[in-house]
Formats: structure tokens, C-alpha cells, sequence
């Protein structure tokens, strides 16, 4: 019989009435378990028991700092046992998913110092006699939605940080990859986290995530999705003044200027572009190429792709596993036609492939000859489909860079100095990589964009401590 798999709420595991399948990408046979689907009334429950567990929680740095540590512990511990959970269920490669598993559990070991890291600052008073503190102090209850494409690190790089500041959680996982979230409570639940400090309601966004967004004991929202959900999450938070904090994609070019080390820029966008299935906010999707180089970077990006392999998440031959849902192997599909019919040259891939097992596996995509004004130039497709646009010289390349209404990641490469400091200065993106791939971050230095991608402080690091505390301003006359 497929195992259940309940919300935890309170410190206990509460059944649902209605569960949903969870189902691998890589083999639709491979069913991983059921997952309860919670109503509005779990929700309730949850964000009551996270405001009783609240004063306790916040009050005591040394028992969050502990927990947070035991987490980080037992997440390395279970890294390959959850590594494959995680392969299974979104599709990353068997590598990628470790990898992921290891990140998250690093993320809750730099936060388990935090609680006696963060404090608050002592003013001069400018009256004499009076003495001034601007102390930091959690927002309180704080609701995580997460996305399907990073199911384990981002809920880490949300949870621990709004635990360490001295917040509780209620966190909806994405409907489609429950598994991993439901991995990561149990191991917070078994590592002490006292009942109501953390609890896990899965379900729909439009029945969970509606009602968090709604609830009025939830004072804030860290959201990670599509642009057209964060705005939807910002209309209820600004009308219900909660804290909001929004990541939500991008279009991100990976300049390459003809003084480049041109191996080195065709691995990093081979890398930015597909690895992950390309379903990473930060991937390389539009490639903008010197002319004096286009032609043989086309080249060496479309022969460097033959030696992908696609295949099941769990093969160690693996370099490419499946998209992560059939709605989602439609909308790439959809973007690889559309791009042809806009005129654009397809020069590899894109195509569904029909395997040994029965998945959503697509053959990784390359157009050629396109223009930034293309729907396939503009919209961000969340799959292996990248874009090269040629460009006439550096000034021409960053315009082109900077011409969309995201501004997450960019990236250029260059060996000279002068126009690296140029291209961080002023390339629009909240995150400049120089010789590096768009992809690929550090979990204590600071995570966000610009324009339509982002919306609110910075993820990870200490800075994250921007949303998940507040300042009050104490004067003592002495």
C-alpha cells in the first residue's frame, strides 16, 4: 500500500481528507507516496499554534541556535538518502539532488550561529542623560511558499533563517514536490523544533496558499515563483499589511565579448543554459555573442551538447534529467514551436524524447539568429531552452543585456578588466557573474534582483535579516 505522508501542525502529524499522488518525472510508474492536500482550516491551525509557540521560541537564541545546528547535522547525515528522494520527485540528476541536499543542510548550520550573532546597535543619545538601542526583534508568524525547482534548498534557505531570527513557520511546499518538504519537517520535528514552531501544510496553492495569504495572524510572506502569483501575493499582503518578499524569475543573458576564452564561456553556458533541465530562475537563457565570435561559439555550444545525455534522474550517466511535470513539457514545446514560427533558427534539440521509461523528457534546445524583440527572447520559457542573439560590440551587447524587465542574473565574459568593472557597474541584475556561469550562487552572500524579478530584501547570508526581523528604537534615561 502507498504510504501516507500527513501535515505537520502543532507538533503533530495530522491526516487530511483528501491526498495527492506524487509521481516521478523520470518513471510515472514510480509512484513515491501520497501527500495530504490541507484546507483552510489546517492553515488556521497551524498559524494558531505558531503564535502560542511564538514568545518561547523568541526568547530563547542558545535552544534556536541548537535546533538549527541538530538540522544541519541530520540533513548531511541523510544526504544521499534524500538526495535520491529528491531525483525522484523533481528530476534533477542523482548529483544535483545530493548537491542540493548538502546545500540545504550547510544552510541550516550557518544559521544555527545567527541567533547569538545578530544583535542590535547602541545610538548616541542627543540628549544628554539618555541613552538609545535600536534592538532587533522577530516579525513573528511568517509564511513560506516555495517552488518546485530548488524542493529542499529553498525551503532551507527560507526556514532557517526565519528561525533563527526568532520567527515560527507555516510553509506550503509546491503541490508538485511535497516529498522533499515533507523530509525536511520530519527532520526539523526530530531534531527538537517545539510543537508549533514549524509546521508544514501541503496542499493548493489556490486553497493553502490563498488562505495563508489571507490569514490575518500571518505578519509576513517570503514567496518564490512565477511573476504572475507574486503579484498576486503582493495585492493580499499590501492589502492585508503584511511583510511581503518576492523572487520571481528571470531572463538572464550571459554576455560573451570577443576577447573571451571561448571554451571556457561555451561550458558555462552549456551549464547556465541546461544543466538542471534549465529550470533554475537564474538560468542562462539568452546568449549575447560578439559577431566577431557568434558563428563558432554557436558552433561549439551545439557540438558540446551532443555529449548531453538525457535520461532518468537516477542513472550516473545522466547529465540531463526529465522536466519536472507534463503541463511544463507542454509550455517548452510550446516555446521551441513558437520560436520557429518567429523565425529563428533552430540549430539542436527540442524535441520529446520517448525513453526506456515513460517520462517528460526533452532533448535540450539552441536557437540561433534570434532577436531580442522574440517571445522566446523575452518571456522566461523555465526549461532547457536557451537563446543566442548576436551583437555588434560591447556598448550593443549590454543594451541588448539590459533590454528586458527582469534583472536577476547576469553574466559576462571578458578578459579585459576594464570592460568586467564596466559590465558589473552597469548591467542591470541584482547578481553580476564575470567568467562565471548565471547559475550557481553562494548561500552567505546575498540573493536577489532588480525590475520584475524580485521585490523586497535579500535572500541568504546575514542579510537576510532584513525581512525576517524588525527594529525597535528603546531610549533610557538614566
Amino acid at each position: 500500500m502507498t504510504e501516507r505522508h500527513a501535515n505537520l501542525i502543532g507538533g503533530e502529524w495530522v491526516e487530511a481528507g483528501d491526498w495527492s499522488e506524487n509521481c516521478s518525472p523520470s518513471d510515472l510508474s514510480d509512484v513515491i507516496g501520497l501527500y495530504a492536500q490541507g484546507s483552510a482550516e489546517d492553515v488556521d491551525r497551524a498559524v494558531q499554534s505558531a503564535r502560542a509557540a511564538l514568545p518561547a521560541w523568541s526568547r530563547d537564541p542558545q535552544a534556536r541556535g541548537d535546533v538549527l545546528d541538530r538540522v544541519g547535522d541530520r540533513l548531511m547525515a541523510a544526504r544521499d538518502e534524500l538526495g535520491e528522494l529528491l531525483a525522484r520527485e523533481e528530476g534533477k540528476t542523482l548529483a544535483e539532488g545530493k548537491g542540493e541536499v548538502e546545500r540545504a543542510a550547510r544552510i541550516f548550520k550557518f544559521f544555527a550561529g545567527e541567533p547569538l550573532r545578530s544583535g542590535g546597535e547602541l545610538i548616541p543619545g542627543a540628549r544628554p542623560g539618555v541613552a538609545v538601542e535600536a534592538r532587533r526583534e522577530p516579525v513573528g508568524v511568517v509564511g513560506l511558499i516555495t517552488p518546485w525547482n530548488f524542493p529542499i534548498a529553498i525551503p532551507a534557505w527560507k526556514a532557517a533563517p526565519a528561525l533563527a531570527y526568532g520567527n515560527t513557520v507555516v510553509m506550503k511546499p509546491a503541490d508538485l514536490v511535497p516529498a522533499s518538504a515533507w523530509a525536511l519537517a520530519r527532520i526539523l520535528h526530530e531534531a527538537g523544533a517545539p510543537a508549533g514552531v514549524f509546521n508544514l501544510v501541503m496542499g493548493r496553492g489556490s486553497r493553502v496558499g490563498e488562505a495563508l495569504l489571507t490569514h490575518p495572524g500571518i505578519d509576513a510572506i517570503s514567496f518564490t515563483g512565477s511573476q504572475g502569483v507574486g503579484g498576486r501575493v503582493a495585492q493580499a499582503c499590501a492589502s492585508g499589511l503584511k511583510r511581503f518578499q518576492l523572487e520571481m524569475g528571470g531572463k538572464n543573458p550571459l554576455v560573451v565579448l570577443a576577447d573571451a576564452d571561448l571554451d571556457a564561456a561555451v561550458e558555462a553556458a552549456v551549464n547556465g543554459a541546461f544543466f538542471a533541465t534549465g529550470q533554475r530562475c537564474t538560468a542562462s537563457s539568452r546568449l549575447i555573442v560578439e559577431k566577431a565570435i557568434y558563428a563558432p561559439f554557436v558552433d561549439k555550444v551545439a557540438a558540446r551538447m551532443k555529449g548531453l545525455k538525457v535520461g532518468h534522474a537516477l542513472d550516473p550517466a545522466t547529465n540531463i534529467g526529465p522536466v519536472v511535470s507534463d503541463s511544463q513539457l507542454k509550455q517548452d514545446l510550446d516555446y521551441v514551436d513558437i520560436g520557429c514560427r518567429e523565425g529563428a533558427r533552430l540549430v539542436a534539440g527540442g524535441e520529446r524524447l520517448n525513453l526506456d521509461k515513460d517520462g517528460y523528457y526533452l532533448s535540450p534546445a539552441l536557437f540561433a539568429d534570434a532577436s531580442n524583440d522574440m517571445r522566446i527572447a523575452r518571456e522566461e520559457i523555465f526549461g532547457p531552452v536557451a537563446v543566442a542573439i548576436a551583437a555588434d560590440n560591447p556598448d550593443h551587447a549590454l543594451q541588448l543585456a539590459n533590454d528586458t524587465e527582469f534583472g536577476l542574473s547576469a553574466g559576462v565574459f571578458t578578459t579585459s578588466l576594464k570592460q568586467a568593472e564596466r559590465f558589473k557597474r552597469e548591467l542591470q541584475a541584482g547578481m553580476v557573474m564575470v567568467n562565471l556561469p548565471t547559475a550557481g550562487v553562494d548561500l552567505n552572500a546575498p540573493f536577489g534582483g532588480t525590475k520584475g524579478s524580485s521585490f523586497g530584501p535579500r535572500e541568504q547570508g546575514p542579510y537576510a535579516r532584513e525581512f525576517y526581523t524588525k527594529i525597535k528604537t528603546a531610549y533610557v534615561s538614566a
